[in-house]
C-alpha cells in the first residue's frame, strides 16, 4: 500500500442555526492514496458535499470544523489561514457541481484560467497562462477556438469540462469531485467520467467521487464509503461492497437500484434524521428492519467484519459491549416511539 496522500481523521463540522447546532459530519475518518479513487455516497442531506468543501476549507461563516486533515504530513487544519488559502487549488482540488452557477457569467473562459493561474503562480507570463490554459482546455476537449467565449455559450456537458479543466490547471495531487454529472446525459456523463479515469492513469491523481449515483460508484471507484447522518457506516473496496453489503443502510440502497430485471420498485422507509436533534444510538435505526433493543440505546463501535472491510453496526458486535437483551429484535411500534422522540 502506498502511504496516502490524504488522511482524514474524526473530522467534524457544525452548521450554527436558530434550532442549534447541526452537525453536518460528525467524526469521520479515511485515507485516500494517489492514483486511487475512494466513492462517497448517501442520500442527499447526508454531509456528503459538506464535507468536501470542509476538506477544502470552504465553510460558510458560522460554521465550525474540528478533527485532523493531514495532506502529506501537514495538518491543513492546524495551519495559519493564508497556508490554508496555498494548498487549496495547486494541491487540492475540487469540482463542483452545476457549473453555470459556480462560472461567472460576465467573463469570458480565458479570464477565468487567467484569474486561477496568477491568484497562485504569480510568475507565470501571458503567454504561458495561455498555454497551460489551452492544454486543459484540450485534455478536455475543449478547442481553442472557444477560448474567448462566455459560459452561456457552451452546453451543460461543455461547461462541465471547462470546471474539471480549471480544477487541472494547477496540476493538484487530491481532486474532490462533487456530483460532476448531475443534470448531464449518459454519453456526457461516460466522457466525464473517462477524463476522471485518465487523469488516475497519466497524472496519479487520487479523486474523492462524491455522488449518490451508485452505477457510477461501481463503474468509476476502487472503494466506496457509505454516509449516513453525517457519518460513515461502512468502508470496503467497490466490488465487495456491492457484492455483500454488510451495513443495513448499505442493503438498503443497494436493494432500491433499479435494473433491467428489477419487477417492483423498492425504497427506504421514512427520512433522513434532522441533524440538529439525531435519533439516540445509532442514527439508522428508526428506518432499520434489522434494528435489535441496543441500536437504540448506543452509538454502535466501528467493527472489521472482513478484511479490508469496516462497518458501524451493532449486528456485528462486540459481543462484551451489548447489554443483556441487547439483541432482542426492535419491534416497529418501538422504532415509531424512538423516530417521534
Amino acid at each position: 500500500m502506498n502511504p496516502p496522500v490524504l488522511s482524514v481523521r474524526d473530522l467534524r463540522v457544525w452548521y450554527g442555526t436558530a434550532r442549534g447546532a447541526v452537525r453536518a459530519v460528525d467524526g469521520v475518518s479515511f485515507d485516500l492514496t494517489p492514483g486511487e479513487t475512494l466513492g462517497l455516497v448517501g442520500e442527499s442531506g447526508c454531509g456528503k458535499s459538506t464535507l468536501g468543501r470542509g476538506l477544502m476549507g470552504l465553510l460558510p461563516e458560522g460554521t465550525a470544523i474540528d478533527g485532523e486533515i493531514h495532506y502529506e504530513d501537514r495538518d491543513l487544519l492546524a495551519l495559519p489561514p493564508k497556508q490554508q488559502r496555498s494548498v487549496r487549488g495547486p494541491d487540492i482540488a475540487m469540482i463542483f457541481q452545476e457549473p453555470m452557477t459556480r462560472l461567472d457569467p460576465l467573463m469570458r473562459i480565458d479570464d477565468h484560467f487567467a484569474e486561477t493561474l496568477k491568484t497562485h503562480e504569480p510568475d507565470l507570463s501571458a503567454q504561458e497562462i495561455r498555454t497551460r490554459s489551452l492544454e486543459a482546455l484540450g485534455g478536455m476537449g475543449i478547442p481553442p477556438t472557444r477560448f474567448r467565449q462566455y459560459p452561456h455559450e457552451f452546453s451543460g456537458g461543455m461547461r462541465q469540462r471547462i470546471m474539471i479543466a480549471l480544477a487541472l490547471v494547477l496540476r493538484p495531487r487530491v481532486v474532490i469531485a462533487d456530483e460532476p454529472t448531475t443534470a448531464l446525459d449518459v454519453l456526457v456523463e461516460a466522457q466525464i467520467l473517462g477524463i476522471l479515469a485518465d487523469l488516475r492513469r497519466n497524472f496519479d491523481t487520487a479523486l474523492l467521487l462524491i455522488t449518490h449515483n451508485l452505477g457510477i460508484v461501481a463503474e468509476a471507484c476502487d472503494r466506496v464509503a457509505v454516509m449516513y447522518a453525517g457519518r460513515i457506516v461502512e468502508e470496503g473496496s467497490s466490488r465487495d461492497v456491492f457484492r455483500e453489503p454488510q451495513h443495513p443502510y448499505t442493503q438498503a440502497l443497494l436493494g432500491s437500484i433499479i435494473s433491467l430485471s428489477t419487477t417492483e420498485l423498492r425504497s427506504i422507509p421514512g427520512a433522513p434524521p434532522d441533524l440538529s436533534m439525531p435519533p439516540p444510538g445509532c442514527r439508522f435505526h428508526p428506518r432499520c428492519d434489522q434494528a435489535m433493543v441496543v441500536c437504540a440505546d448506543r452509538e454502535p463501535i466501528e467493527e472489521r467484519p472482513l478484511p479490508g472491510r469496516r462497518v458501524s453496526c451493532w449486528r456485528y458486535g462486540p459481543d462484551e459491549e451489548i447489554p443483556p437483551g441487547g439483541t432482542e429484535p426492535l419491534v416497529r411500534e418501538e422504532i415509531a416511539v424512538a423516530d417521534e422522540a
